[in-house]
């Protein structure tokens, strides 16, 4: 029987990629806690996907692929000036 990896274990990867990912792709001057507008992308599994703030870090959680994207566009044009974390985003 082969072993499926604990949700947690899939959630540190991805946790650990993002931070990477980050690290390469955004330059913050040391006077800036982020980059505006916030880093936002859509990953892809079938039918549903989830919206990845490089900058916040958080995720969505798995939705329709549709909504995912919106979330993710809404959530570039909320911080193109100021912070909004899209954790609260998502809970509401």
């Amino acid at each position: 029987m082969e072993q499926v990896p604990d949700r947690a274990d899939v959630d540190e990867v991805a946790a650990c990629t993002t931070t990477a990912a980050h690290g390469r792709d955004h330059d913050h001057a040391t006077s800036m806690s982020c980059c505006h507008p916030h880093a936002v992308e859509v990953v892809y599994l079938g039918h549903r996907a989830l919206t990845v703030c490089h900058d916040c870090p958080a995720d969505s959680g798995f939705l329709p692929h549709q909504q995912a994207e919106r979330l993710a566009e809404g959530h570039r044009d909320q911080t193109r000036v100021v912070n909004v974390w899209l954790a609260d985003i998502v809970a509401n």
